[in-house]
């Protein structure tokens, strides 16, 4: 918890992964440098140590859900995913047309995608699926004859022991009932089996297999200790693991087989026959530490239960009481419980939060503010569709619909024809403390309540929370700790302007200067809007390494990527990933300068000495980097030790200065060049989404207003323009009048409009000192309606004639208008900010 403090982290989505403690890492490696552990599946001394570890963890994992290996079978897998798969293909089903009864596939619907997923492969062996939902099994009763019930066709129920939607844990007496015969999820002759998904339940809770014993019970370890990850398990009850059956068989399966003929003898013990190939040994290794240090910290599941559970009651209470000034609630929480219990209800909170109107707060835009708090949440539909559309109400038509209006899951589109897609989804952890809860509810009242609001509905709820935890928690017995903490730092403006402004010298041959003054000279100029004021090009930056500094100019040659030399270099971390503002805010302190004479730019930073890195292309090829930034695969090649030294010293950690490779664009993707000739010509530099960000002077004006009264000390209107990193900045007679264009010309340039910029948490750097000002974000969340678009992509023509374009200050922008007025944002899950 110490390193998360240090960060500043508050972190809620423990549901998605736990954290790991540093003394797991500690114990780990220093098992690893003590010991030298080989293959299990050879037969030397490292290996043999290797085999009977991983024997003494099978034995700690049985021992932690209260069961010994007589009753239940440890078979190591990739995650609960992967086991939910075995299950699926080995489990006994007998299918439709045969002479005897045929299994069915019950599931209830609120079940993990990977859950649902099963039915795949059920189909495939023509096996019917048949989804339950919560109220149904609650209400079924078994009601068959006498006669019918000594049928022996296996059916498979699955349930979550506690969902990873709202938390809800749902009775583990359904296990005894289902299998005894009490209870049916659905009235058909046959023995039922149940597989409980416990891979939210056993993160924060006990689980007693030796008194609830489910048939199977998938799990994922990073869940519970946050590493390893990538490793989970399947434990199956030995009553049912024999009728297993299996048809791939991978290295170390195989007690004999032969290679010439089909012929092949699986490994006695069930773990081998489905462990295929080599297990994760040392990963596996890991769990044994993992163990070890929660039972030191924490002192059992059973503690880290109650003490999740108080820290949920005591938020959900909080969230329950926040009313704004008209009384209207300021959430929505989606809950099967009143939090009462930790028998019933998990330490998990999902909800959506409203304005004063009672309309739905994106979740997006949620996820977006609570970021710039640092404040780490989960939001979507968290892979349970069928949760998800229960509690907030979305029908399958809904869905369908949604999809076809370009929705999908994972994405950013929290909102369609005013209705949520998804919600946020909070969640605590063993190392989670009162200190996150309340930092999470003091950014919900800063950001949605006015202080006379604060007074009128947070204080009665703070008395009566603070009783009910007071006993067990004598530490946190203040109303005064409730009271919002979140204040905005004042910044000192520093008077040296970080943006270098430059006018270069640069000119095509003369020839080539007369044909694009020709060129712009007989382009017809359409009348002029809105009382004929012209609109013109106020200023150009490009930013030759992805999120450093902007470098100012006043004229600049335009190639096929866009502005030459824009975003042709990034940072990368010690493991090839690009560095952006978002990780490393002091990357806006890096001011590059192209020089094109010279042809070198320079790289300046305060303490630093300049440093300067060739435009020649060295055709130097480094490895293949992939990162999502860059929403493709990039060829690139390092700028080398004497580069990397100077980043890593002013940056404070190891890191790289790479250079997009010139045999290799990233080619932009086809939906955003519709209308563009030549589609396949057009390339990306290092860009996020499009080779050019405009932005209006007018609506910068009009962002500036709303935030000036939110601020003791207002920005500049050439500080907050620097905020929003553009290409090009115009100015126009009318705000936003930018989103009803199409397509525009700037000289002998055409652009074709490819979508509005969605705006994240880099805007609210400042990009002279790198601090954070999250009252921007905000500003334009309230200032356009709840969204935060602001500008709009633009992408040019392939360039035809044999010289390259300029781009100017001063030039007029002549704009045509689209037909529909409202500019779709690009389908795509990643979030659009410029670097």
């Amino acid at each position: 918890r110490n390193f998360i403090f240090i960060l500043g982290i508050t972190y809620l989505d423990h549901a998605g992964s736990a954290l790991f403690p540093e003394s797991l890492l500690k114990a780990f490696t220093d098992d690893l440098r003590h010991n030298v552990y080989g293959n299990p599946h050879s037969q030397n001394i490292s290996s043999k140590l290797t085999y009977d570890t991983i024997e003494h963890v099978r034995y700690r994992i049985l021992q932690h859900f209260h069961t010994t290996a007589e009753d239940y079978t440890i078979i190591f897998t990739s995650g609960c995913t992967a086991a939910l798969k075995l299950i699926a293909e080995s489990f006994p089903w007998i299918p439709e047309g045969t002479e005897q009864p045929s299994s069915r596939f019950c599931y209830l619907t609120d079940s993990h995608t990977s859950v649902v997923g099963m039915r795949g492969i059920t189909a495939s062996k023509n096996v019917l699926s048949v989804p339950i939902k919560p109220k149904e099994i609650l209400s079924a009763k078994s009601r068959l004859p006498a006669e019918e019930q000594n049928c022996t066709t296996p059916h498979l129920f699955s349930y979550p022991a506690q969902s990873n939607f709202s938390g809800t844990k749902y009775p583990l007496s359904w296990i005894q009932d289902i299998k005894s015969g009490k209870l049916r999820p659905i009235e058909i002759p046959g023995k039922w089996f149940v597989l409980l998904d416990a891979a939210s339940y056993v993160s924060s809770s006990p689980l007693d297999l030796g008194v609830h014993q489910a048939d199977f019970i998938p799990i994922s370890f990073y869940k519970i200790f946050g590493f390893p990850t990538g490793l989970g398990a399947l434990l199956v009850n030995n009553c049912i693991a024999p009728f297993l059956r299996k048809t791939y068989f991978g290295g170390g399966t195989a007690a004999a087989y032969l290679a010439g003929e089909d012929f092949y003898f699986p490994r006695k013990s069930i773990a081998e026959r489905f462990e295929d190939g080599t297990v994760s040994f040392l990963d596996i290794i890991a769990l044994k530490h993992g163990f070890d240090v929660l039972e030191n910290l924490t002192g059992g599941m059973e503690k880290i239960k109650q003490h999740t559970f108080a820290l949920a009651h005591y938020t959900y209470t909080v969230l329950s009481d926040l009313k704004y000034a008209n009384g209207a609630p300021v959430v929505r929480i989606y809950s099967d419980t009143d939090f009462s219990s930790p028998d019933v209800q998990g330490p998990i909170i999902n909800f959506n939060v409203l304005d004063e109107n009672g309309e739905v707060l994106g979740f997006s835009q949620v996820d977006k503010m609570a970021s710039l708090h640092n404040i780490h949440v989960r939001t979507g539909c968290f892979c349970n569709t069928g949760a998800c559309q229960m509690h907030l109400d979305i029908s399958n038509e809904d869905i369908q619909r949604n999809l076809q209006a370009g929705h999908i899951c994972g994405d950013n589109i929290d909102v369609v024809d005013g209705r949520p897609t998804g919600s946020v989804r909070i969640s605590f952890g063993y190392m989670s403390s009162f200190e996150d809860a309340q930092t999470f509810l003091n950014f919900i009242i800063a950001t949605r309540l006015s202080k006379s609001d604060n007074e009128i509905s947070f204080q009665p709820v703070t008395k009566l929370t603070t009783e009910s935890v007071t006993d067990k928690h004598p530490s946190f017995n203040s109303a005064d700790k409730l009271s919002p903490i979140l204040q905005i730092s004042d910044r000192e403006l520093r008077s040296n302007p970080s943006v270098t402004k430059t006018t270069i010298n640069w000119q095509p041959p003369e020839t080539e200067a007369e044909s694009i003054r020709a060129a712009v000279s007989e382009t017809t100029v359409p009348t002029c809007r809105k009382g004929g004021e012209p609109i013109t090009v106020a200023n150009i930056y490009l930013y030759p390494i992805k999120s450093c500094s902007a470098f100012e100019v006043t004229e600049w040659p335009v190639g096929n990527q866009g502005l030459l030399y824009d975003r042709n270099w990034m940072v990368v971390n010690q493991n090839g990933v690009c560095i952006t503002q978002k990780q490393e805010p002091r990357l806006c302190l890096i001011n590059p300068s192209i020089d094109l004479k010279q042809k070198i730019m320079v790289i300046q930073a305060e303490g630093m000495d300049p440093i300067s890195v060739s435009l020649e292309d060295s055709g130097k090829e480094a490895v293949i980097c992939e990162s999502k930034v860059c929403s493709h695969r990039v060829k690139t090649y390092d700028c080398g030790e004497k580069i990397a030294d100077w980043f890593s010293m002013f940056l404070g950690r190891p890191c790289r200065l790479i250079r997009q490779s010139s045999d290799m664009k990233s080619k932009s993707l086809q939906k955003n060049t519709k209308g563009l000739s030549s589609a396949t010509n057009i390339s990306l530099s290092l860009v996020n989404e499009a080779q050019y960000l405009l932005i209006n002077v007018a609506s910068i004006m009009q962002l500036k207003e709303h935030i000036s009264e939110r601020l003791e000390e207002p920005l500049e209107t050439e500080e907050l323009i620097r905020h929003f990193r553009a290409n090009i900045v115009v100015r126009a007679p009318e705000s936003f009048e930018e989103e009803e264009w199409a397509e525009i010309s700037i000289g002998a340039l055409q652009f074709q409009v490819v979508g509005p910029c969605s705006r994240c948490q880099i805007i609210c750097i400042d990009q002279q000192s790198g601090e954070r000002n999250k009252e921007i974000l905000q500003s334009l969340s309230a200032a356009r309606g709840r969204k935060t678009n602001f500008g709009i992509y633009l992408m040019n023509q392939p360039l035809h004639s044999s010289f390259s374009d300029v781009l100017s200050v001063g030039s007029q922008v002549l704009p045509v208008l689209k037909e529909n007025t409202e500019i779709q944002p690009p389908t795509s899950s990643e979030e659009k900010c410029s670097g």
